[in-house]
């Protein structure tokens, strides 16, 4: 049932002149829809999963990953014309889709319709998880319904409001660029023809004259679009269309509301003024993509809200002689194209505004925003880090503001009143807005803007910068504005005043300018947003980058003219490629050949099913929890009162409802956890209790009227506080092999360092879910989103006190894991599970973004303090290692990681004496726990840390160091494993000579001694993973073989489906033991009823454990099966054979088992085998950076993984690229940050893709290459099919463009005669580069030492501290 339980209130308010209605008409997915019981607080998205449409997915809840993207066809009052707008469902209220048509994932196609877009996506492998994939389907249809001919950069574009954690991207594009007109073409080079008409200007109208393919023949008959062998063909004249009603559909007003809230749609301005004469304080939605956020993560409460979207008057636009007039009410993706008319009527000198509006707008949040979002919506809510207000200000705008009574001009300098403050009257709005044009001559107008990532950010200082100069040269007027440098968009006015009357080329004019603006924004260490130093140099950067542009402008020949200073770093189109001969070697009839994930097109079609997506049931109940607020404090008290007066809240469970006490400890093996908090609670985001109500909005809402009053006691947030205060966790490891201490003495050269990084999210496109249903008899059914269906089984039997055989725990599929799901979601189904057995009714959650983020854990922050010991020939001798990570409030899998961190700490480097201890620091953040590597990532990263600072210090190229002090054949590691199969040393010769390294380094040093402020980089960076699980009681897998009588084969295994591919390749091996085709096996999904007793999906194991569990069940068929084999001959089918055993009662069910062999260590001893084998790897990658403003671009990544024998490579080129680009995020971009002070002190403020960012899709290597190696034999690797685990090994290779980021800037800093001084250590002035992880832009611009970042650097006061804490 669609979620509008409460009942509107029919009466408009008697004080409005104007008639209302209350009843909305649209379509959807073709079909008419008339609702008359509207819910204004009701989302589309919710309104579409109410009715059983879950293709749609919710991500976010803050338009921030596109999971939630529909198409929203409606007629465009600005342009004249249909347009299919791509809209984040999340936001859109139901309510503004009156005479609209709502097209969703499930109305354009099916499994066995499928659309050209959802089929062309699921057979190029770009499709993962699934979960991401209705949303980015969307956009592409969105895409081809407005241009049925785009070429290869309107594709490349049409993703940047969409996120996908699992693909790495390349094959979602490769998908796309099909329907390009660049590359759909049968005569363009890319598909190895002679070139397209649109390539070499020989179309219909020359260079511009578009694709013959869109022209007629003679004979009047349109040539055929290229279409890719294997795919449909794309034929927009079978689309959905524009429903004829609509066409007439008549616009009227409407009025709708319940207890909490009135709703209004005015259709003319008249009517919209009218109601903000009697409701001043009506909130005004436009695209509703600040409002509803603020109602979801603030509760903010808006009794009266008008919907502005459907007045055609205020969505207007005309030229005037001197300005461009816009209705405020123009959404921005028709005000992109509007400076683009704007340019053509006026000309790139007068038109430079809209050149610099339109450079913002695109890379102004992302297009399901642009859709939807306004210029009026943007000045009223007066963002200080707003885009597009810094334009409008310099450019010196007139706002139209209207009321009943009166209409105003407001110039844009008057505009802002302070944060979130404007001139605007209440009872007022914004009509329109007046951009003034620039002078034929004289007049310089340009825009910037700076943030973490470049598509779909929120920026971190943006700027217009404009100044007028006469014919002598000397400023008239200027008008430097930034945002993000106060607590609203403001001019430099110290600046501003400095330059009028000044030689604008006069050398003394950059300096004094500089001064100004540096007086202008004098930040404080610990300015609220943080970042002090690099906002200041971006302020100072933007205006030098201005000042020369400028300057080239005026045509002055300038002594201090710096023209490298003007150019922006901007991506080319990215390309990749995979080597698909790579198994040809090896494939049998079904193993080792390129396959699609077997429910690709479920997932692309959105009839793929997650946990939150199984239909409601009877008597459902919705949870929602409440969490602590503090990060270490003492419960006083505990008021639910106010919640359980709610209407709908039905119960409230917390840790006075448990059988035992005891029970609510978990967390093996320490059990020093808590599933709901007791008397203290020990991070921000602890579960406290769980509020049941008949709604999801219901439960929040009673989330909210809880009241929980604490006293705050101290809290420890980074590792150096832990280490300071002495605050770890009970453990202790160390790896010792021969005599580090003998070493150091005897060896040449002693260096010691410390290498540090953060952690990050795993941003999973899907938040942890379950579902707990009680059964008669006291049975449990739980469906739950978790990588670990046995613990979850286990601690819900616990907790429920029923034995296990009485609670089956069931996962479909996840919408991706990384480890995220391996332990923590055990918490949300145990006290799901409770709260089910309370009420004796099904509970139901799924938690929003920000509630996971903050509840589920984070890849381990690890430091290390480090000492090395080298001779002169390079040749490692010692290393000396104290290893911490920030474990957080409690163990979970803290110590496994650090293990794990501590065998890896050697890299691919053979050292003769190795001392490694490990330390788990105790701190009041969330618990962190398993992330794809699981320590793995952080102990290589220490090894290269070192290896490229000791390499600095001998004066040696690092790529020199790293391969002479490669691992042979049968060496053994620091703890005692010998190393077989070594291929790295093979694979380092084959990358370079496969990238054409040596020239490249050439080149670069070539390109670094012409550039200034562009630096490029490069590094070659190895890898071994170890494969098993360290627990080695982990290290087992069972599998349950049905063969039925039509020959069909179910299968059932221990793994659980992320994303991985995991259930493909199973059902490869099943199919080639059985020799049954592929499509006969089928595997339902992971239950604890099944196959009993089973390890997590994790440790990349589960191919190894689940395959050969599966293989040993085949066997016994296959053994039983043989006479029949023999009997019937080799055409038999599986059909016949099954329906001979039957008939013989012959079983055809079989259970395998498989433990892995060989392996078991010994900690302490250092004996015994840790890893089954080791996966292999070798990256080279190559950088630009921005020495300006610390953007930076992978030009190209090399990637060669030694994955054995590989079961299906397409599966495995798609972990080796997703593994790669959430590398590269781990090591580049994603930051976690905590609040140091105010009222949400201690709490993670990096809580969803608004503040905390992952790659996108323009964010991946410009030139992709991944390869698998090959020709070789794999002599001592006993798996199955000879394979190796692929999921984590290959994200330690995002690391490479980490260190081709460092390579850039250590040339950046010889620039300015920064460099390591040669055997010396430390100490200040050094000039050695010691690079911090993540290498956000922040930190790359401050690693730079030219004078404008030294100009900008802010030392912090006694006692003073930054804004955040990165822990």
């Amino acid at each position: 049932m669609a979620p509008i339980a409460i009942s509107p209130e029919r009466d408009p308010a008697p004080s409005l002149k104007t008639a209302y209605h209350d009843t909305i008409r649209f379509f959807l997915n073709g079909t008419r829809v008339v609702l008359d019981e509207i819910d204004p607080e009701v989302t589309l998205l919710e309104y579409l999963r109410g009715i059983g449409l879950t293709g749609t997915k919710l991500g976010c809840a803050e338009g921030g990953c596109g999971a939630c993207t529909v198409v929203i066809s409606q007629y465009n009052p600005t342009t004249k014309n249909i347009y299919h707008a791509s809209v984040n469902a999340c936001l859109a209220p139901l309510a503004s889709v009156d005479g609209k048509h709502v097209i969703t994932i499930e109305g354009i196609g099916n499994v066995k319709q499928p659309h050209p877009a959802q089929e062309r996506i699921a057979k190029s492998n770009g499709s993962q998880c699934g979960f991401c994939t209705p949303g980015i389907v969307m956009s592409l249809y969105a895409l081809l319904r407005n241009n049925d001919s785009p070429n290869d950069h309107d594709i490349e574009e049409a993703f940047d409001g969409n996120l996908c954690r699992c693909t790495g991207y390349r094959p979602i594009l490769d998908a796309a660029q099909t329907f390009s007109v660049d590359r759909g073409c049968g005569k363009s080079t890319s598909n190895g023809g002679s070139g397209c008409c649109m390539e070499n200007g020989n179309g219909p109208n020359g260079a511009s004259g578009g694709c013959c393919k869109s022209k007629s023949l003679d004979d009047g008959q349109p040539i055929k679009k290229f279409t890719p062998p294997g795919f449909i063909e794309y034929n927009k004249d079978t689309e959905l269309i524009f429903p004829p009603t609509l066409k007439k559909h008549e616009f009227r007003p409407l009025a709708f509301g319940n207890k909490r809230k009135r709703w209004y749609r005015p259709v003319t301005l008249e009517q919209l003024l009218e109601i903000k004469s009697v409701y001043p304080d009506a909130k005004i939605i436009g695209g509703s993509t600040e409002t509803q956020i603020e109602i979801k993560f603030k509760a903010m409460q808006y009794p009266v809200s008008v919907f502005v979207g459907d007045i055609p008057e205020l969505r207007q636009y005309s030229f005037q002689d001197d300005h461009l007039e816009i209705g405020g009410n123009v959404i921005l993706t028709d005000l992109e194209n509007i400076c683009q008319e704007a340019l053509k009527h006026y000309g790139p000198v007068r038109g430079q505004v809209f050149e610099a509006m339109y450079k913002q707008l695109k890379y102004f949040a992302g297009r399901q925003i642009r859709n939807v979002g306004t210029p009026a919506g943007n000045l009223a809510t007066a963002s200080p880090i707003s885009d597009l207000n810094p334009v409008f200000m310099a450019a010196n705008c007139v706002l139209i503001a209207k009321s009943q009574a009166k209409t105003t001009e407001i110039p844009m300098s008057t505009f802002f009143k302070g944060y979130r403050r404007t001139a605007l009257e209440s009872d007022a709005i914004i009509a329109s807005i007046r951009i003034p044009l620039m002078q034929e001559k004289g007049d310089y107008f340009r825009a910037y803007k700076q943030a973490k990532r470049k598509d779909d950010d929120i920026a971190i200082v943006t700027a217009a910068l404009h100044v007028s100069v006469d014919g002598k040269g000397t400023v008239e007027q200027a008008n430097l504005v930034y945002g993000g440098m106060a607590p609203f968009t403001v001019a430099a006015k110290k600046a501003n005043e400095y330059l009028v009357g000044k030689m604008f080329a006069h050398p003394e004019t950059l300096e004094g300018a500089m001064s100004a603006l540096g007086s202008d924004f004098d930040l404080s260490f610990s300015v609220p947003g943080g970042m002090a130093s690099y906002r200041k140099s971006l302020a100072l950067s933007f205006f030098y980058r201005f000042y020369h542009e400028v300057l080239a402008g005026l045509n002055t020949a300038s002594e201090h003219g710096d023209s490298q200073a003007v150019e922006e770093l901007e991506r080319e189109l990215s390309r990749g490629y995979e080597d698909r001969e790579a198994t040809a070697e090896y494939a049998k009839d079904t193993i080792g050949k390129p396959a699609n994930h077997v429910a690709a097109l479920k997932q692309v079609t959105g009839e793929a099913q997650y946990t939150d997506d199984i239909p409601p049931l009877k008597n459902e109940l919705h949870a929602a929890i409440v969490f602590s607020t503090r990060p270490h404090a003492k419960i006083v008290s505990r008021d639910y009162s106010a919640a359980l007066d709610i209407p709908g809240v039905v119960d409230i469970v917390d840790k006075d409802d448990l059988h035992n006490p005891t029970d609510n400890k978990w967390g093996a093996p320490n059990f020093d956890d808590l599933f709901l908090a007791e008397d203290e609670v020990f991070t921000a985001g602890q579960p406290i209790a769980i509020v049941l109500a008949t709604s999801q909005a219901r439960a929040a809402e009673g989330v909210r009227a809880v009241k929980i009053e604490y006293e705050n006691l101290p809290a420890i947030f980074t590792m150096e506080e832990a280490i300071e205060k002495e605050s770890f966790h009970k453990y202790f490891r160390y790896i010792k092999k021969g005599d580090t201490e003998e070493a150091f003495k005897n060896c040449d050269h002693t260096f010691s360092g410390v290498s540090r990084m953060g952690g990050q999210e795993h941003f999973y496109l899907e938040t942890n879910a379950c579902l707990a249903i009680p059964h008669p008899e006291g049975e449990f059914e739980i469906w739950t989103s978790s990588q670990n269906p046995t613990e979850s089984q286990m601690f819900a039997a616990r907790i429920l006190q029923v034995p296990a055989n009485k609670v089956v725990a069931r996962v479909k599929r996840l919408g991706g894991g990384f480890g995220g799901k391996e332990t923590r979601c055990v918490q949300l189904s145990t006290i799901m599970a409770l709260a089910a057995q309370k009420t004796k009714r099904p509970v139901r959650c799924m938690l929003n973004r920000d509630e996971d983020m903050v509840m589920s854990g984070q890849r381990h922050p690890f430091m290390a303090k480090w000492k090395v010991g080298v001779n002169k020939d390079g040749k490692l001798q010692a290393l000396d290692v104290d290893v911490f990570n920030n474990a957080g409030w409690s163990f979970d899998l803290s110590a496994a990681v650090c293990e794990r961190a501590m065998t890896h700490i050697d890299g691919c480097y053979k050292i003769p004496n190795v001392h490694i201890r490990g330390r788990l620091c105790k701190t009041n953040t969330m618990s962190n726990t398993a992330f794809r590597g699981f320590g793995g990532p952080q102990g290589m990263f220490i090894a290269e840390s070192y290896m490229s600072e000791v390499a600095d210090r001998l004066g040696m190229p690092v790529e020199e160091f790293r391969e002479i002090n490669f691992y042979g054949d049968n060496d053994q590691t620091h703890f005692n494993q010998g190393i077989d199969d070594w291929h790295v040393p093979i694979m380092w010769k084959q990358v370079q000579e496969e990238s054409d390294y040596a020239n490249r380094r050439k080149a670069v040093t070539e390109f670094n001694a012409t550039h200034k402020w562009r630096k490029r980089g490069l590094a070659l960076i190895p890898t071994k993973f170890g494969i098993s699980f360290t627990a080695l009681w982990f290290n087992q897998a069972g599998a349950l073989v049905h063969i039925y009588h039509d020959g069909s084969v179910l299968v059932a295994h221990g793994g659980t489906e992320m994303g991985q591919g995991l259930h493909t390749k199973m059902s490869m091996i099943a199919a080639e033991a059985l020799q049954v085709p592929l499509e006969d096996v089928h595997i339902s999904d992971t239950s604890t009823n099944t196959v009993a007793n089973t390890s997590a999906t994790a440790a990349s194991a589960s191919s190894d454990l689940n395959g050969y569990a599966i293989w040993n069940a085949c066997e016994q068929i296959n053994a039983r099966l043989a006479p029949y084999r023999e009997k019937l001959g080799p055409k038999a089918t599986m059909k016949d054979l099954a329906h001979a055993a039957y008939f013989d009662r012959v079983n055809l069910s079989a259970n395998g088992f498989y433990k892995t062999p060989e392996i078991g260590y010994t900690w302490g001893e250092n004996k015994g085998k840790m890893f089954f084998y080791f996966t292999q790897g070798v990256t080279a990658a190559e950088v630009e950076i921005d020495c300006l403003t610390g953007t930076w671009s992978c030009l190209r990544a090399d990637i060669k993984m030694d994955v054995g024998r590989s079961i299906n490579p397409s599966i495995d080129y798609g972990q080796i690229e997703g593994a790669f680009v959430q590398g590269m995020g781990l090591f580049t971009m994603e930051e976690s940050l905590w609040l140091r002070n105010g009222p949400m002190a201690g709490n993670l403020f990096t809580k969803g893709p608004g503040a905390y960012k992952i790659p996108g899709f323009r964010d991946i290597p410009q030139e992709f290459n991944v390869r698998l190696l090959k020709g070789v034999t794999w002599e001592n690797l006993r798996t199955i099919q000879r394979s190796r685990g692929v999921g984590e090994p290959p994200l330690f290779m995002g690391s490479a463009v980490f260190f081709a980021i460092r390579d850039a800037l250590k040339s950046a800093r010889a620039d300015y005669g920064v460099e390591a001084k040669l055997a010396e250590e430390g100490g200040e002035g050094d000039g050695l580069l010691r690079l911090e992880s993540p290498a956000t832009p922040e930190r790359i611009r401050l690693s730079c030492v030219d004078p404008i970042m030294e100009r900008a650097r802010v030392a912090p006061k006694e006692g003073e501290k930054s804004f955040f804490i990165a822990i």
